[in-house]
């Protein structure tokens, strides 16, 4: 027998209905998708499609009506120390530092204080935070809260990384720079990432795959592969996003996703 794959994620004919009032909606509709460990799959479609209803299974803050979700294995039945989750919204405690919000996972697990220091400074560096690991969040810029988010959940090797549009409210430029420190970080810091977005380049940019949901209820209409056309044209080679978003396959395989939306999908996209 051989070694289970602790970030492996398996969803399986997944259904997740809610009522609201006298009414049944359903949010997602079989839902099947296997995402491999070490993989980074990005998540597109229109608003209420069930793309943070996906992500909040998988985290176990919510559960199916129906269906199986299993990481590593392991039926999914609540939160874990395997799961972390990136929000939108930076979900940083104001009353504690950079360095303090880094380390509350880890003291909560029990890690020393000598373990918990080294971390943070690994983690402060890794993100760019030097300089400001007494500063409070107020103190920080969106990009910068981000950042620290970012790091307290990688200092808790995590096998799976969970994140909602964790971009989605900052500005353009700064949006920029943190795709392209979240793409480095990935590379040396390897984690199972599933990445909601309703951005297509961010999504082409950053992802092993792409999955393409429906209208609500959601489905999986199409999964797209980045990784092949990806390594075909070499474009680790590039540093910097915009180099990467004039190669042919990224224009290709972004004008395949935004017609999958807007004609048979039809959302307004970024």
């Amino acid at each position: 027998m051989g070694e289970v794959d602790l970030s492996h994620i398996q969803i399986e004919s997944v259904r997740r209905d809610f009522r609201a009032k006298d009414k049944l909606i359903s949010a997602l509709d079989g839902v099947t998708l296997d995402i491999k460990q070490m993989e980074f799959v990005a998540v597109v479609g229109p608003s209420g499609c069930g793309k943070t209803t996906l992500l909040r299974l998988i985290a176990g803050l919510d559960f199916p009506t129906s269906g199986q979700i299993k990481v590593g294995g392991k039926e999914v039945r609540g939160p874990g120390p395997d799961r972390a989750v990136v929000f939108q919204q930076f979900a940083l405690f104001p009353w504690k530092t950079v360095a303090q919000n880094i380390a509350f996972g880890l003291s909560c697990k029990g890690a020393s204080q000598r373990e918990q220091n080294e971390l943070v400074e690994k983690f402060v560096a890794m993100m760019g935070l030097d300089g400001h690991e007494n500063s409070f969040p107020h103190q920080l810029s969106g990009g910068m809260q981000q950042r620290v988010a970012i790091a307290r959940s990688y200092a808790l090797a995590p096998d799976v990384l969970l994140m909602d549009e964790p971009f989605g409210a900052l500005d353009a430029q700064t949006r920029t720079v943190m795709q392209e420190e979240l793409k480095g970080i990935c590379r040396a810091n390897p984690r199972t990432v599933l990445f909601i977005t309703h951005a297509v380049d961010e999504a082409v940019y950053l992802a092993d795959r792409i999955v393409v949901m429906s209208r609500r209820p959601g489905r999986i209409y199409e999964v797209v592969d980045v990784a092949g056309p990806r390594e075909k044209e070499g474009w680790d080679q590039f540093k910097r996003i915009e180099d990467v978003m004039d190669q042919p396959a990224f224009i290709q395989i972004r004008t395949h996703i935004w017609r999958l939306l807007r004609d048979k999908v039809n959302v307004k996209v970024e």
